[in-house]
């Protein structure tokens, strides 16, 4: 009888295709049925703990890819313009089997470049529910090893005791036993809800131990926040790269700007719709799913989110966008002083000119 009776692999591709996504759209452009996404958590909570804009999921069936070699596809669209593709295995075997195949799907170059093929097919069905799609998507993946059942059942502190090194060297995709000092790192961050469930994340895969309704709530937590994660670091990019063209702008001075400023004003207004822009979007992100009311979800996600390095990601952007708000009064400013100097220029110019013609007798 093998060691794992029940047990799934889930694979997450998740892309920035656009800067948001019209789900109002995507059942007529999909053409096929489409689920909105909805929060299953662990513990009795309050009917109010669920997604501001719940994403859309429709299976693989509906662009004739409902498999990709053993794996069922599935697709779901976030409205800040993500596109998440989960590869689903189930497994049954020994746990030797199990790390066999963790260890093979963690940074698969293979099943990577077959996602980006599924990608684009979503994206050619969808152009028009997509606001400033983009040639090139930025990534993320992550693997979700989900055992259910064990042929002999065992709390979670009993499973971490008898196949903790496992673990560990699963969620590194290594072959060889882990160090000590290794395996604590990895371990100590799990957390439980119940005496028989265990979740262990880490920044590229997660241990679940769970029966699969009760894994529903964790894989729904890894898949959010990795879509966080590709939204923070697409705006840090998107960040670097404006602020570098407006730096670029307001240090190339031209004879005329100390009187009109045109360069300040054009990278204020500039700065000002990015800074709403990217903001907008962040505050979108951030708020998909409140967990208020839910206090195990909370622990979770925070647990997932520090593995993942969300609060550092945020930072980033966070302190980004602060400098383009100095930036933007700096532009403010130096464009008021220009206007303050045009108009002085425009006084003396009046004055010299009356004199002119006063000296000239037009004017007496």
């Amino acid at each position: 009888m093998p060691d794992i009776r029940s047990a799934h692999v889930v694979l997450f591709y998740l892309f920035d295709i656009a800067e948001s996504i019209d789900l109002t759209a995507v059942p007529t452009l999909i053409g096929g049925p489409t689920v909105a996404a909805r929060f299953s958590p662990k513990p009795l909570t309050p009917t109010y703990v669920q997604y501001d804009k719940p994403p859309l999921s429709f299976d693989g069936d509906v662009l004739n890819a409902g498999t990709l070699d053993a794996f069922h596809v599935r697709f779901r669209v976030y409205d800040y313009g993500v596109l998440s593709i989960a590869l689903t295995q189930p497994m049954v075997g020994s746990w030797a089997d199990l790390m066999a195949l963790g260890q093979s799907l963690i940074e698969n170059d293979e099943l990577e470049l077959r996602a980006e093929q599924l990608v684009q097919r979503v994206v050619d069905r969808l152009k028009p529910a997509l606001a400033r799609h983009g040639d090139t998507h930025l990534r993320e993946d992550y693997l979700a090893i989900l055992v259910h059942e064990l042929d002999v059942p065992q709390t979670a502190d009993e499973l971490v005791a008898a196949h903790g090194s496992d673990i560990a060297a699963m969620l590194r995709g290594e072959r060889q036993r882990l160090s000590p000092q290794e395996q604590d790192a990895i371990l100590r961050h799990r957390i439980s809800y119940l005496n028989d469930d265990l979740v262990v994340p880490t920044w590229n895969a997660a241990f679940v131990y769970d029966t699969p309704v009760g894994a529903q709530a964790a894989l729904e937590i890894l898949e959010l926040a990795n879509s966080q994660l590709l939204q923070f670091r697409f705006h840090d990019e998107r960040l670097d790269n404006e602020l570098t063209s407006i730096y670029a702008r307001v240090q190339r001075p031209r004879w005329y700007d100390q009187w009109i400023s045109s360069r300040h004003a054009q990278a204020a207004r500039q700065v000002h719709a990015l800074f709403i822009d990217v903001t907008e979007i962040i505050d979108r992100t951030v708020n998909a799913l409140k967990f208020t009311g839910d206090i195990y979800a909370a622990r979770l996600f925070s647990l997932v989110a520090g593995r993942l390095g969300l609060d550092t990601w945020k930072a980033n952007v966070e302190r980004k966008l602060n400098m383009l708000n100095e930036i933007y009064r700096f532009a403010v400013e130096q464009s008021s002083m220009a206007r303050g100097q045009m108009l002085e220029l425009a006084v003396v110019f009046i004055l010299v000119l009356e004199l002119a013609l006063f000296f000239a007798g037009v004017m007496k």
